[in-house]
């Protein structure tokens, strides 16, 4: 059986992380998210993929051919972004078997995986996940009778299921055949889910398994997630230098080439990838991310926070529930606050509409080469541009957009 990626989508809702790379290559737990996706069907036996890209993506020169991970992948360009099932119909050539679907910016257990692959029967067996009440009205909701899925409704007002869909689904091909038949949505798109609900009405068997482990990534916000979720599977691993009067308490993972020096505090579960310097004399607590060439100076304190690679924190600086670009340098005494004065959910700015992040600790979300100076402080939930500069003892109180000088 091979899987089939769906991976050409930019995420404009993840900005600005995603201004300068694809949302299935943002990192959590020090590997892109398509990675892990990639590693999970690979752990459940699935190791011919067919990833959908855009024609400008990265993702092929990162991943090539798949030989040095163990896999086999080939790639088709979806130059129209018409929806998911528009997206699907681009790899009916490579796909004459049935295969497994699934979106590359969403993380679900490998057992999932195996599971669908060996009951999947008739034209389609979707995993699905049993989601809180509230956050079904975001979601695309799967109704059920017996193991057979009867309906599915995108974004209901009023949800009548308890399952929601994961978009990772197994086929057969006569899938190819009902997305050709299908219309256009009111959003001008191709959606997978009109395709499912023809094969329903024409008495195909459709039907489901259910999963515990789903991370959806939508936001900025959810990557933080995520990493809880690789972090927390993660294998306990040291090949750095741990120098004298270090503390390691919980799970850690500390790549080659990477000093921990005198004083250092570490909470696990904590990852810190390789050629890392930190401290002397700082506190990383648990579910720290740390990319490759990280420096962690003196008296700085990181909690629940991704670092990408290449950036810098290093003196008097505090980060809580951050996601941090490459390349960042934070002056001495920056202070990202990640809880509002008044106690309620941090919201954030998206597209123009303000969201609740359902968050009562958020910190910022920061771009790829962006310049701190000295005694900067960020407010909860505020989103840094890339390249931008945030001149000293300013009080970041609302977004600011890429390669702007913010005084």
């Amino acid at each position: 059986m091979k899987a089939l990626i769906l991976a050409a989508g930019k995420g404009t809702r993840m900005y600005p992380l995603t201004e300068t790379r694809p949302k299935p290559m943002l990192l959590i737990g020090n590997k892109p998210i398509l990675e892990h996706i990639i590693l999970a069907f690979k752990r459940a036996g699935i190791k011919d993929f067919v990833i959908v890209i855009d024609q400008n993506s990265p993702i092929r020169n990162y991943f090539g051919h798949g030989k040095n991970f163990g896999v086999k992948i080939s790639y088709v360009y979806q130059f129209k972004k018409l929806g998911t099932a528009h997206a699907i119909l681009q790899a009916e050539k490579f796909l004459k078997k049935d295969f497994i679907v699934s979106n590359a910016d969403n993380l679900v257990g490998f057992e999932a995986i195996k599971e669908l692959k060996n009951t999947h029967k008739g034209a389609a067996t979707l995993c699905l996940y049993e989601a809180p009440p509230e956050k079904l009205k975001n979601l695309g909701v799967v109704e059920t009778y017996g193991k057979k899925v009867t309906r599915i409704v995108e974004k209901p007002a009023q949800p009548r299921g308890k399952f929601a869909n994961t978009g990772m689904i197994a086929f057969s091909p006569v899938i190819f055949d009902a997305i050709k038949k299908i219309k256009k949505t009111k959003r001008k798109e191709y959606e997978l889910p009109d395709a499912i609900q023809l094969l329903i009405k024409k008495k195909e068997q459709v039907s489901w398994v259910k999963t515990k482990d789903w991370i959806h990534i939508t936001y900025p916000w959810d990557l933080l997630d995520a990493n809880k979720f690789i972090l927390d599977r993660m294998d306990e691993k040291i090949d750095g230098i741990i120098e004298d009067n270090v503390v390691i308490k919980g799970k850690v993972s500390i790549g080659r080439g990477t000093r921990i020096k005198s004083g250092v505090y570490i909470e696990g579960p904590v990852m810190i990838g390789k050629n890392c310097t930190i401290g002397p004399n700082c506190f990383i607590r648990n579910y720290v991310t740390l990319g490759d060439e990280v420096r962690v100076g003196n008296a700085v304190e990181l909690k629940n926070t991704i670092i990408f690679n290449h950036t810098y924190v290093p003196h008097l600086s505090y980060l809580g529930d951050s996601v941090v670009g490459e390349n960042v340098n934070f002056g001495a005494g920056a202070i990202m606050t990640n809880l509002r004065f008044d106690n309620k959910h941090v919201k954030v700015n998206v597209k123009g509409k303000l969201i609740d992040t359902g968050r009562r600790k958020l910190g910022a979300i920061i771009g790829d080469n962006v310049k701190f100076g000295s005694h900067v402080v960020v407010n909860p939930g505020r989103k840094i541009g890339p390249n931008s500069f945030i001149h000293p003892s300013v009080v970041v109180y609302k977004d600011v957009p890429e390669n702007t000088e913010y005084k």
